[in-house]
């Protein structure tokens, strides 16, 4: 008797389903995103409740055990990982195709001395040697194995019984009990849940990687997140070198650390001291440039801030940005015009934070202001000074978070003079021996930076 088939149609974007083909998405509003699965149903005794597995438990009845983690030796990749992999946890890396994800789990499974099982279903065992031989690395007992159905690599993982397990790419991973095609969401969401299970029931921790395009449109990470114990989130611009590792959420450790790399041709090498990297090494003093100091996550940087006004050349002046936020720029723009006096609205106004760092710190607002003025009166600012505020809409320079360690971070690189809010609080400037200048509004900041 020919199986029972059931055909849906999944939203690759969300997951949600629907019995007929919809042209826009009744959940995430996106267009033409439903494909068509087949998906096979399996027998089930109606009318019949399965004895539990488990019985319930008091708290107190539960014996705490100690964590153990296993350490990378990677201090950045411990950093967001909270101390390390815990035994039988799902880590879900995810990130566009190209930016490292690959490297970066090689990189670690090349570089411990346990058994690591490297699944890939994208490379063959030659391609992964050839991309091996690249990175440098140790002696080691990582296992590599090219496969994509999800009921072998779990056979495989029986017999070798290693610690870690890596599938590069979940995408490309399907199980026999579905017949729809590998990649699509129900391919990706069973496969996972299949993963979780029995990760932990060996207490063997796996890490998943996931791709995504710059619309979030793939299924993938975006579906899995509430599966997964862990989701680091691989960002950064191909152009440049450097990539951030961001923890999206992690249920062993703080979501509010960053670990950041730099991609060199033997692979991604720690950035120790990415302040020092992110600021131009150039002493010559030219306008426009001025240094902001921001948090990622909990890690104080120093960035530079390249901002150029010109006279439009057109009749609609340009209101350009790099890897800033454009609407809270042209808000900047107008709080300079109406509260400090500055006619910009004929100027073009460009915008570039060197490295190509996205920034969100509300305290790069000062640093901006700076930078624009700078360029506008054509008088340079010292690279001895830096900026730590937040710019209100009245004109006034609020106070931001994690001041103290703003102000360490710019005494350790030797910077003599930073201009923080007048309104900050609890401040014990005396431990300092930078020179702390406070400003409560944007006039004042003019007055004092180009006297």
């Amino acid at each position: 008797m020919a199986k029972k088939v059931k055909t849906k149609y999944v939203c690759s974007n969300c997951g949600a389903q629907s019995t007929t083909w919809i042209g826009k998405c009744p959940v995430c509003g996106e267009w033409n995103t439903y494909n068509e699965e087949i998906i096979e149903l399996e027998k089930t005794s109606a009318g019949k409740i399965s004895k539990p597995i488990s019985k319930p438990k008091l708290l107190s009845e539960i014996k705490s055990i100690k964590e153990q983690r296993i350490i990378t030796h990677n201090n950045e990749l411990d950093r967001v990982l909270g101390g390390g992999i815990v035994p039988g946890s799902l880590i879900l890396l995810g990130g566009e195709p190209g930016i490292g994800k690959s490297t970066i789990a090689l990189q670690m499974a090349l570089n411990l001395d346990i058994p690591i099982l490297y699944v890939s279903g994208e490379e063959s065992e030659q391609q992964i040697k050839l991309r091996a031989d690249r990175i440098t690395h140790t002696e080691n007992q990582c296992f590599i194995y090219s496969e994509t159905n999800l009921e072998s690599i779990l056979r495989t993982v029986d017999e070798i019984k290693p610690n870690i397990v890596v599938i590069d790419s979940i995408q490309t991973v399907s199980t026999e009990k579905l017949e729809s095609t590998p990649g699509t969401v129900s391919q990706i969401r069973e496969c996972t849940a299949k993963v979780q299970q029995y990760a932990k029931a060996t207490n063997i921790s796996f890490i998943v990687i996931g791709h995504i395009n710059k619309d979030g449109n793939i299924a993938g990470p975006k579906i899995l997140e509430h599966i997964v114990d862990t989701v680091l989130q691989f960002e950064g611009d191909r152009n440049y070198l450097y990539r951030i590792i961001r923890t999206i959420k992690n249920r062993f450790g703080s979501t509010s650390e960053i670990g950041i790399f730099e991609m060199k041709k033997n692979g991604l090498i720690e950035v120790k001291n990415p302040s020092e990297l992110l600021l131009s090494q150039n002493n010559e003093e030219v306008s426009g440039v001025s240094i902001a100091t921001i948090l990622e996550g909990v890690r104080p940087l120093l960035i530079e801030v390249q901002a150029l006004v010109s006279t439009a050349v057109y009749g609609t002046p340009q209101r350009s940005s790099t890897t800033f936020d454009i609407r809270r720029l042209n808000m900047l723009l107008a709080v300079l015009e109406k509260r400090a006096g500055f006619k910009l609205s004929t100027k073009d106004v460009f915008l570039n934070i060197a490295g190509g760092l996205k920034v969100t710190d509300p305290a790069t607002d000062m640093a901006i202001l700076a930078a624009i003025l700078s360029s506008n009166l054509d008088f340079s600012i010292s690279k001895n000074i830096c900026f730590a505020g937040e710019i209100g809409l009245s004109g006034e320079i609020r106070p931001v978070s994690r001041i103290e360690q703003r102000i360490s971070e710019a005494e350790k690189l030797g910077l003599g003079k930073i201009f923080i809010s007048s309104y900050t609080k609890n401040l014990n400037k005396d431990k300092f021996k930078i020179e702390i200048v406070f400003v409560s509004r944007v006039e004042e900041l003019v007055k004092k930076l180009f006297r």
